[in-house]
């Protein structure tokens, strides 16, 4: 199934510029194929009386909340669409000049009993009864800010960037405040919520979108003021309308945010001959954020000097591939709007690249190595303008770090530059067009490192690395169509020592011996790439939906210094399928869905290095359990990355199956289940388990835990690459080895809330790993999946007593060290929040980071796992202040 080697490669500069230009072309017409709009449910807003005044306490005991008329009208979505709700719901709007005022009720015949509402830290409502506004303060119909309350007075907000209901920003976390009371009658709450906090048009009469959605677990139902079907994919789109909110002036909005810290890493076993460890090791810092707003609907965010200690660990691993783990943002600077910079393809961006890890890394008897790359400032500009247009600018700084070195024979002190002072911008725009919400963007992200030509670290780091990309996203039909579009340009440079490493590293190899297509050249300076994807699908619909999609990556692409790629050199039809679905509830199941999808690729070679066909079903039952199933055939084909910078390797025919059962979500204790398990021609076998409790033991506390357990035996897990090999696979020996993998791990949190702005949560993880190494082999011919055991066709392979083993092919031999290993890990986090006044927050902080290793590669086990608390590492304390102070 392959083109003549380098056929696609000398069109690959025609392709990618008519790839560019067709994603960027649409017809003209698109905008006016939307389905009517339907009529909008309106509600007015009272201004408070001159002179009255609201104490937030969540009574509504004013006159205000007794003389407008409330809305009362609403609809149940879930578990009977369409129907009148089981409760009775009334909700008011009040503001001034300062604020918009929310007051309800929600009934209940059973009063207290009936309400489930335990306490949790902000964000966290899933088991929890909840009152949410949503309000689309552009009438844009396709964005929305919502401000929710649980009947216990635990606060959640976020954000919708797009005009789906499920696609939210959790990082949108405003100043605002909210308070509850429970009575016999069932519950009250009171939200206030900042003009300062929102974004809006200019103008002396204001009208925003407006939807309410309350959730009552113990019924399973959730009811709306404005319903989404359960056939649609939309949100802001399907809104009413708040109307009355008069004479509004553009809120001054100037946010102060100093933090004061102070920290302590101590030791648990410290070599007392280290002079870079006194044992305890104090820290102190102070820093600032600062937010304007520019005008009603920009925003600048600013950031010198930022502290993300009280931010959790991420979790272990033991990573044997050859890329590199992807882990979630949690720094509140970065990912607050964050989705506004995920672009078309959502990897240009990836922020940890910002204050990462350093590169290099220094040796000597005794090392101080920055753990991360100190951000010296960061400002963010971001909004939504009246023109539909939004924006978004982030720029950073980053220090030059230097690892501190210590000789004992000599006493000297050293310092090894490990880390370049660099310069990091991201630039996104998008514009709305159209009465459905169709968009088109462009996007441009750049570093640029303070490295001059001949010093060390210009060997491993490129100058400058661009990359500029546009997008569309067109809607027809109201939604029930649509075409995604993206093309993205890269560019790197650097000295010719750097480049040479991007040309060799894991998203290229074009060391590659067989590879015509691609060509590894140590003079180049620079290096260009490009790509393209293009997405066709039915969104919206009573039973069929449907996608196809197209990408195009050529081999030089590279866009890894702020974004993320694992892979170029490919050529892709990404997952066309067809799935029936059924929403109405029937005899057995409430809803299901079927799914059926295939997926291809080929390398610009035309070596075809994945093809597979798999089947989902997914079903929610009368009892609100759910159930996933799926089956995956993935076929022979070739893989270009498995011998690290080798020739071609042939993979196998396998399948994969996997299921997953979870009660249902509003229950007092939820559990989820999934299992996995894989296998393949060439006798690679993976089984995994993992699952989830979570449950309220008291109404204040919470307790989850997430065991995870995977074994795999892998036949072609990679080794080394030695010299002296055959002329089948280019003179070089391309080892590998049958690994026996064993993984166990448990991710437990426990949360106390002693009142809604006061929470003590602890994140706990012990982990433990293992595997063993045999049947050495190496790679029998360019193209084949098969090994050349050692131990045959004239080869001997002795395993020594300290776990290396010697090799004899012919009159050659080499040895191997011992690949085994055990490791323990155990990470925990304890914060104690405060949250002493509105936006000003107290946090005391104590980290674990515990780890050892071992040279051995026995099975691990739950004794294994309980052991890593008793492994040596080091404790962090740490006490952080912050005052909010705005005008």
């Amino acid at each position: 199934m392959s083109a003549p080697t380098g056929q696609l490669a000398r069109k690959t500069p025609a392709v990618l510029s008519l790839v560019f230009c067709c994603l960027l072309i649409a017809p003209p017409a698109v905008g006016a194929q939307t389905a009517s709009a339907k009529d909008h449910l309106r509600a007015t807003a009272m201004r408070l009386p001159s002179g009255a005044a609201i104490r937030l306490d969540g009574r509504l005991d004013e006159q205000v909340w007794r003389a407008g008329t409330p809305l009362t009208e609403f609809v149940q979505k879930e578990p009977n669409e369409g129907a009148p709700p089981t409760e009775r719901m009334e909700v008011r709007f009040v503001y001034d000049d300062g604020a918009l005022f929310v007051g309800a009720r929600m009934y209940s015949r059973t009063g207290a009993a009936g309400i489930q509402a335990p306490r949790g830290r902000r964000d966290e409502v899933e088991q929890t009864e909840y009152l949410l506004i949503a309000l689309d303060t552009y009438l844009d119909r396709r964005t929305a800010y919502c401000f929710g309350v649980t009947a216990s007075g635990v606060r959640l907000d976020h954000y919708h960037s797009t005009d789906s209901e499920s696609n939210t920003d959790a990082g949108f976390d405003p100043v605002w405040q909210a308070r509850t009371q429970i009575d016999g009658e069932g519950w009250t709450a009171e939200l206030w919520i900042p003009f300062s906090q929102l974004r809006f048009n200019e103008s002396s009469g204001q009208t925003w979108g407006l939807n309410i959605h309350r959730r009552t677990p113990t019924r399973n139902e959730d009811d709306y003021w404005a319903v989404i079907p359960r056939t649609e994919r939309a949100w802001a789109s399907r809104f009413g309308e708040l109307v009355g909110i008069d004479l509004i002036r553009s809120p001054r909005r100037v946010e102060w945010l100093p933090y004061f810290a102070g920290g302590a890493t101590v030791t648990g076993q410290p070599d007392t001959q280290n002079p870079f460890d006194d044992g305890t090791n104090l820290t102190r810092s102070v820093g600032l954020d600062a937010r304007v707003g520019i005008g009603p609907s920009l925003t600048l965010d600013a950031t010198i000097n930022p502290d993300f200690g009280q931010v959790e660990a991420d979790p272990a691993e033991v990573n044997l591939s050859n890329f590199e783990t992807i882990f979630s943002e949690r720094r509140p600077f970065f990912t607050a709007g964050s989705q506004l910079f995920t672009g078309g393809a959502n990897n240009y961006f990836y922020s940890r690249r910002i204050g990462a890890v350093p590169t290099q890394s220094a040796s000597g008897d005794y090392v101080d190595q920055p753990r991360t790359a100190t951000i010296l400032g960061a400002a963010k500009l971001t909004g939504r303008l009246a023109s539909r247009r939004s924006v978004g600018i982030v720029a950073a700084v980053t220090d030059e770090e230097h690892a501190r070195t210590f000789d004992r024979a000599t006493g000297a002190f050293g310092s090894v530059a490990v880390a370049p002072r660099s310069v990091w911008i991201v630039t996104r725009a998008l514009q709305e067009f159209g009465p459905a919400g169709s968009t088109a963007g462009f996007m441009f992200t750049g570093v640029h490192r303070d490295v001059g030509p001949g010093a060390p670290l210009a060997a491993l780091l490129t100058r400058n690395a661009f990359s500029l990309s546009a997008d569309s996203v067109w809607r027809l039909r109201g939604g029930e169509y649509q075409i995604s579009t993206d093309a993205g340009l890269t560019h790197v440079d650097g000295d010719g020592a750097a480049i040479l490493r991007v040309q060799r590293a894991s998203p290229r190899y074009f060391q590659r011996p067989d590879a015509t297509h691609v060509k590894l050249d140590p003079n180049r300076t620079s290096m260009n790439g490009g790509r393209g994807d293009l997405t066709v699908e039915r969104l919206n619909g009573r039973h069929w939906l449907w996608a196809a999609a197209l990408r195009i990556e050529s081999p030089e692409l590279e866009h890894n210094d702020t974004g993320r790629l694992t892979s170029g050199d490919g050529i892709q039809i990404r997952d066309p399928g067809i799935t029936y679905r059924e929403t109405r509830p029937g005899r057995i199941f409430r809803s299901y869905s079927i799914t059926g999808s295939t997926n291809h690729e080929w390398t610009f070679g035309g070596d075809r290095t994945s093809s597979r066909v798999r089947t989902d079903f997914e079903s929610t039952w009368k009892n609100f359990w759910r159930t996933t199933l799926s089956a995956t055939l993935d076929f022979r084909g070739y893989n270009w990355q498995l011998t690290r910078g080798g020739p071609l390797m042939g993979t196998p025919r396998g399948w994969t199956w996997q299921g997953r059962l979870q009660n249902r979500s509003g229950a007092q204790t939820v559990w989820d289940a999934t299992v996995q398990y894989k296998s393949d021609e060439s006798g690679g076998v993976t089984r995994h388990l993992d699952g989830q409790l979570a449950f309220h033991p008291r109404p204040s506390w919470r307790l989850s835990v997430s065991p995870v357990y995977q074994r795999e035996i892998n036949p072609r897990q990679y080794v080394t690459t030695r010299s002296g090999g055959r002329t089948e696979t280019y003179d070089s020996r391309y080892i590998f080895a049958l690994i026996d993998r064993t993984t166990l791990s448990t991710q437990g949190r426990l949360n106390y809330t002693f009142k809604p702005d006061l929470t003590l949560d602890l994140y706990a993880e012990p982990f433990v790993a293992s595997g063993r190494y045999d049947n050495f082999g190496e790679l029998l011919a360019a193209r084949s999946r098969f090994l050349r055991a050692y131990g045959t066709d004239g080869t001997t392979i002795e395993t020594r007593s300290d776990g290396s083993r010697i090799v004899r092919d012919g009159p050659e031999t080499f040895m191997m060290g011992n690949q085994d290993f055990t490791i323990r890990s155990f990470r925990s986090t304890v914060v104690l929040r405060w949250e002493w006044r509105p936006g000003s927050t107290l946090y005391v902080v104590w980290q674990q980071d515990r780890s050892d290793s071992r040279p051995i590669g026995s099975h691990v086990s739950v004794g294994d796992l309980l052991g890593s608390f008793g492994a040596p590492g080091t404790n962090f304390f740490a006490i952080k202040a912050s005052v909010w102070l705005a005008r």
